[in-house]
């Protein structure tokens, strides 16, 4: 069997790369090791700049720790550069997480490893685990997708 710890150094396929356009961003609602032999939510967003490169952080403005889409799984400002905050407004660049303006400005998105390996879009650096979360905020997860992880 393998442990949490070996599981972190993994690469997980969260999705194929062509599922996110540019400068698009989806949610991804996953498990991982809380340390203790159980599992928690690890609630992820992935986007997709204009150049095509992918940037996965946890979903969480640093702000409030809310989630940072809202409704059908808006990510981006109005110009279509900046990820924002759907509860309240802080703007961050997409390439480095750093908020550049609202309530935490100077504060940082929690990066997540993100790799495309042979079309497909994968996490690592952390410990996924097999699990199903009930979302219990539906008005916020329209577009969010589960994923599973099988051995």
């Amino acid at each position: 069997m393998v442990d949490a710890g070996e599981k972190a150094r993994f690469y997980f396929v969260i999705c194929s790369e062509t599922e996110i356009a540019r400068g698009e961003a989806k949610a991804f609602d996953l498990a991982e090791s809380d340390g203790s032999g159980g599992s928690k939510p690890f609630r992820i967003v992935i986007a997709r700049n204009g150049k095509g490169e992918y940037h996965a952080y946890r979903n969480a403005c640093p702000h409030q720790g809310v989630w940072l889409n809202i409704g059908a799984g808006k990510f981006f400002d109005e110009t279509g550069e900046l990820l924002q905050c759907g509860r309240h407004g802080a703007k961050f660049a997409v390439e480095t997480g750093t908020c550049l303006s609202g309530e935490c400005e100077g504060a940082q998105l929690e990066k997540v490893g993100v790799a495309v390996l042979d079309g497909d879009v994968c996490v690592h650096g952390v410990a996924l685990l097999e699990e199903d979360f009930s979302r219990g905020h539906d008005d916020d997860m329209e577009d969010t997708m589960e994923i599973t992880i099988h051995s």
